[in-house]
Order: structure tokens, then sequence, then C-alpha cells
């Protein structure tokens, strides 16, 4: 078969039931030249003997004929037969330990039966566009989720996260997305939704931190008309809202213990109450779960019920910290640039090499965040050197100041320590009330410390809120107003 003068692209399946072959054969054979094979041992013969195909799609469930032999045995070994023949793995009930380990032996894409015509031509459509080319670990990836999202990778440790989410997002079963803060668990959620069964339904997030158990409950679940005073009309909760869209739990550790139990029950079977209900409420909701909290240490505490983390543990999604993956910092700095200064209607500056050396060489406790407001200010202030004395560790006046205390000009080493310490606890501290908009509640939550605390360190560094503009300063310019100055 040929279109307009070139050869059809050759495609092969391998299923035990001959129903399933004559559906992808329909649904195919006009475009494609399809060849259908019911055992292992059959395709085996024909790959040796015949030219590559463009792509295989391999039921998960078909096995050698004489052998005891599953799907990752028979794919790798179909791997090693034909290195460079992109799979699609056909699966009814695969644990998605082996899906995951599928994609990481080769597998281009999984498809979960029962499928339809759009699924078929959405992974071979996929799949021979990009067949021919090699993929690198360091290739950069900007995948629009929003109107202002976007998941950027440029590494190989990003490129596992996108392909896990792009697998656990078809499974449509619960995910727990654990990293420190500002890692970029709601921009991973919003992936997995994108790239779901779901995507073209709502997607909303509730962070479990910011309101007080009752407040919360009521925002989840919604109340009847005076189940407590001021509710003058029925309410709708959020669960109810995105009824067969996605729900993202952020904070999930900070969830009250009474909240936990009736979030359990709406993971096994669906249903809830409003608040002052008698009658159930169905829903066809995915839960994602986010936190920066150690889930296994708060589960030994007993302030989360190990059976909810069970239930929310359908898979897990890790995301790593900045400092664990700095050569990505020049691609998000660059990205971040483009991203404010569209935002705020002006040209993106230049990033020299010693300032990109700066943003490398610092931690970044405050990962993905810090780095977008760090470049956000070098937007707004226009001064590299600022910027670049304000990433480092120890600015030379106070290194200067703590060798003349000591005789001969030595320093003290501890006090070298402790100083470099304190720097750092202080820019951590003030970022999260900066992000958190000086609510101090949930900086203490975001920083896992008492509330207590932190007032004491706010006092002890003197830190101070962002003065407002007195009334008699003139009016700023636009581009002040936009910049929040």
């Amino acid at each position: 078969m040929k279109t307009q003068g070139k050869e059809c692209p050759h495609i092969a399946a391998l299923d035990a039931d001959p129903a399933v072959l004559e559906y992808i054969r329909r649904i195919l054979a006009d475009r494609f030249r399809v060849t259908t094979f019911t055992s292992a041992l059959e395709l085996n013969r024909s790959l040796s003997d015949s030219p590559t195909p463009d792509l295989l799609l391999m039921d998960w469930h078909v096995t050698e004929d004489d052998a005891e032999e599953n799907a990752l045995g028979l794919l790798a070994k179909t791997r090693a037969l034909k290195s460079s023949l992109p799979i699609v793995m056909l699966a009814c009930s695969a644990e998605l330990k082996e899906v995951v380990a599928a994609t990481r032996m080769g597998a281009a894409d999984v498809i979960l039966k029962p499928f339809n015509k759009t699924d078929i031509d959405l992974a071979v459509e996929q799949c021979l566009k990009t067949s021919g080319k090699p993929k690198s670990d360091d290739e950069v990836t900007e995948i629009p989720l929003d109107e202002n999202t976007f998941f950027v990778r440029s590494s190989k440790r990003m490129r596992e996260i996108e392909s896990q989410c792009t697998l656990v997002a078809r499974a449509d079963i619960p995910v727990l997305i654990l990293g420190e803060s500002g890692t970029g668990k709601e921009v991973a959620a919003l992936l997995i939704h994108k790239m779901s069964a779901r995507s073209q339904r709502g997607f909303l997030k509730v962070n479990c931190a910011a309101m007080p158990a009752d407040l919360l409950e009521s925002e989840l679940f919604g109340y009847e008309q005076g189940a407590f005073t001021g509710a003058v009309k029925s309410k709708p909760g959020k669960f109810e809202i995105c009824n067969n869209g996605t729900i993202l739990l952020d904070e999930i550790g900070e969830l009250p213990p009474a909240l936990q139990a009736k979030l359990l029950q709406v993971l096994q079977d669906g249903s809830f109450s409003r608040l002052g209900s008698r009658t159930s409420v169905k829903v066809d909701v995915r839960v994602i779960a986010a936190t920066n909290i150690d889930i296994k240490a708060a589960i030994a505490k007993k302030t989360f019920r190990e059976d909810l983390f069970y239930r929310l543990n359908g898979f897990t999604v890790r995301m790593p910290p900045l400092r664990d993956r700095t050569e990505e910092i020049p691609v998000l700095s660059q990205h971040f640039m483009r991203k404010v200064a569209a935002k705020y209607e002006c040209d993106p500056l230049p990033i020299s090499p010693a300032l990109m050396q700066a943003l490398t060489l610092y931690s970044w406790p405050g990962n993905l965040r810090e780095l977008e407001n760090t470049i956000k200010r070098y937007l707004v202030l226009g001064n590299e050197q600022a910027i670049m004395d304000e990433l480092s560790p120890l600015k030379s006046t106070e290194f200067a100041a703590l060798h003349s205390e000591q005789p001969n000009g030595r320093a003290n080493l501890k006090k070298l320590v402790r100083n470099l310490k304190g720097n750092a606890e202080a820019v951590a501290i003030a970022q999260s009330l900066e992000d958190k908009g000086w609510n101090r509640k949930a900086a203490a939550n975001d920083l896992q410390i008492s509330y207590k605390a932190l007032l004491y360190k706010i006092k002890q560094y003197n830190l101070t809120p962002p003065r407002k503009r007195p009334d008699w300063i003139e009016p700023a310019s636009s581009f002040d107003q936009a910049q929040g100055v």
C-alpha cells in the first residue's frame, strides 16, 4: 500500500484474541499496512526473517507458546531482537510498577484495555512521529498545562518524572506526590490531570493547611441550609463541583484526623454526606494528594492514618529538590524570565555568565518558587549585582567583620558557621513569609515550625513586612504598578 508515492508505515500487532486484532486492523488498515499475530513465536519468526515494522502493538498477556514468559520477559526478548522497534503495550490490568518497568525497558507507551480508536490513533501518531528521533536526556521540553503553567524539564531525572506522570495519568488511581516546598508538586499534579481521560473536566486545588478543620470540611464536602450559623442556603463542596474531574489535596499531611476518616470513605466508595445532611452524595473524582512532610514519620506519631496513606498511595511521584538537579537551573531561569517579562509586558533581561554561576551555586532552600521570585526581583530591580549579593551565602563585609573581631584577623570557625546557618535560616523564613503574603500561621505550617517559634525568629532576625506606599507619594507608573512597587 502506498500513499502519495510513499510506502505506508508497517504496523505489527500481537494479541491472543483474534477479535482484538480484527478491531485494530479495522482502525488502521485505511492508513497503514497491518500485520497481525496471535502467538509470540509467529511474531519472532517474522521479525527474524522480514524487514522490521515501523511499530509493534503487543498484548501484555501474550506469552511464548512453549515457555512461561511474562510480559516484561517477552518485551526484553523483542527489544533484544529489534532494538530500534517502537513497542506499545496493550494491557488489561497491569500492575503500575510493571508499567513503569516496561517504560524503562523501552516500551514507547502503554494503552489500557478496553481501548478505543482515539487511544490507538494517538499512540500510533506519537510513536511514528518520534521513532526516528533519538531521545536526549538533556533535551529541553516545555509542556503547556494552562495559560501560565508549564512543565519544564531538561534532565534525565525529570524525564523520568514526566514518563511516570504520563503513565499514571491513564491508570485513574490515587496519586501521592512527595517533595519539599516549592519543588513543583502542583505542576506535576496538573500534568497528570492534563494527560488523563479527565482532562476536559475540572481540576481543583484545596490547601488543607490554609483553613481551620470545620471550615475545611464544609469547603470539601459542602453543607445544607441551617447546618450552622450563617448557612442560609445549601452549598456544594469541592468534591461535588469536581465530579468526573481531578482534585488536588495539597498539604495532605495537615488534614485533621476527623477529616482523614471522611476522606478515606470517599476513596473507598466515592460517597460522603454534606454537613447537616442525612443523605449520601455519590461522586467520581480522582484524588491527587501532595505533601512536604515525612508521611512515614507522621504515621508513626499517629498524626496520619495508615489506612488513608495506603489508599492515597496508588502510586508515588517524588519531586527532587532543585539542588539535586542544578543542571536545569539555566533552563528554568530563562523560562521564568520569559514568563515574568510576558506577565509584566516588558523585555526580558539578559542573564550574564556571572549571574548564572551565582544562580547555579546557590542551594535554593525554597526550590523553584524561590528561583522564580529571584528572577522576578532581578527583572524589577534591573540590578544584577544586588541579586548576586543576595545569593551570596556570606557577604564580604560580614566576613571582614568576623575577622576583625579575632586577634591577628583569624576568624572563629564556630561563629562563622553559626552566622552562615543564621543567614540561610533568615532567608528561608523571609521567603516563606513573602510567599504566604505575611500570613504567619500559613508560613509556620510551610516551615514546619510552631507559630510561637516563627514569631521568635521574626523578632530575632528583625524581619518586617514590605511597607505600603504612603498616600502622598506620586502615583506609580503602569510598569511600577505591575511590579507591585
